[in-house]
């Protein structure tokens, strides 16, 4: 179990607002196939009515969307499916937004109707702090802040938050603005406007920069949202500094039954690291953050019995070092030590070895 917030969570895999968490039978589905808390979508004074299509697969395992917030009225969570989610037993985070007259008038409400944790969420980030402070005055649940991720001096704003009273925060909500466009017809593949937001495994480096800024400067719970995909993308948001792990688009590309694989291979990781909990691997990557290493030089390490001669490094090499005939072959002369072939590898055939002795 996973103490958050003084609840305790079978999982430390949480699921953020979105297409799937639309109704508390959707919500239900996805705690029983593994979540150990489930976040509704968000709720505001009035319903949505979002465009046609709304949602599209972008580049890898990303979307693009720009669906609104939940298309029921406030009263149906209220009244009917947060008193259900508490029946059954579901861990779950009310999202309420996106202005503090909406967050001030519903808060209540919806502590009253069960829900063990309330996420504010604003496009307006400057709303948080002021809707913070005031839920703080309404309600006794726990309180959580979704960021949106281009916030400017991300860590100290999350300090301003901890001041005011918030209890964890969630980083971060979509990316964007961002849009594609139909070759055949011209025109943008969503609906609306057009444009929507980014969300999935192209955008993980970017949450993970936002996690490690975060953990710098307060102590509150982090959970890490963006991104995460596989059990190694759940390792690296803790081993930046998240607490908890985030996922929305995963399932919704790969069904909920991801849910307790992402979980397994997350355990299987640590285990295999050497971590004895995930607390023992957060934040980790601040201790090598920061240090200069342009000169430490660097040797390459070739497994032939790995080697599937896929050449795969050789036809990345932008400078033609790199030669696989019988044996890997290396021009050291011409090598710039950029580490690609490294990373394109799919069996871990090469390998670095960092020397103790830099360059001179």
């Amino acid at each position: 179990m996973y103490d958050f917030l003084g609840i305790e969570l079978k999982s430390p895999i949480i699921i953020g607002s979105g297409p799937l968490s639309y109704s508390a039978e959707s919500m239900k589905k996805l705690y029983d196939a593994g979540a150990g808390a489930v976040v509704t979508k968000t709720i505001r004074k009035e319903r949505a009515i979002n465009p046609a299509p709304h949602m599209v697969r972008s580049i890898n395992n990303s979307l693009i969307n720009n669906e609104k917030w939940t298309d029921f009225e406030p009263e149906r969570w209220i009244k009917e499916e947060i008193p259900k989610l508490k029946e059954m037993e579901v861990v779950t985070i009310a999202s309420v937004g996106h202005t503090l007259e909406e967050s001030s008038e519903l808060v209540e409400k919806v502590e009253k109707a069960g829900a063990d944790i309330i996420e504010l969420v604003s496009y307006d980030y400057t709303d948080l702090i002021p809707m913070v402070k005031d839920t703080k005055k309404r309600v006794s649940i726990p309180i959580i802040a979704k960021l949106p991720p281009m916030i400017p001096n991300i860590g100290d704003f999350c300090k301003e938050l901890e001041i005011a009273g918030v209890d964890a925060i969630t980083a971060c909500d979509s990316v964007g603005p961002a849009f594609r466009i139909d070759i055949e017809t011209g025109r943008p593949l969503l609906g609306g406007n057009g444009f929507g937001w980014l969300t999935g495994e192209v955008i993980k480096p970017i949450t993970l920069h936002k996690i490690y800024e975060i953990r710098r400067k307060v102590n509150v719970p982090i959970i890490g949202l963006g991104g995460c995909m596989t059990g190694a993308d759940a390792v690296e948001m803790i081993m930046a500094g998240a607490n908890f792990i985030g996922i929305c688009t995963a399932p919704i590309l790969k069904g909920e039954n991801i849910i307790s694989k992402i979980y397994k291979d997350f355990s299987g990781h640590l285990e295999r690291l050497g971590y004895k909990t995930k607390d023992e691997a957060c934040g980790i990557v601040h201790n090598y953050m920061g240090q200069t290493n342009e000169r430490i030089k660097l040797e390459f390490s070739w497994d032939e019995d790995k080697c599937t001669r896929c050449k795969l490094c050789e036809r990345v090499c932008a400078y033609e070092a790199r030669k696989l005939k019988d044996i890997m072959e290396l021009d050291k002369e011409e090598c710039r030590y950029c580490g690609l072939c490294i990373s394109v590898c799919p069996t871990k055939a090469l390998r670095a070895i960092e020397l103790e002795k830099p360059y001179n």
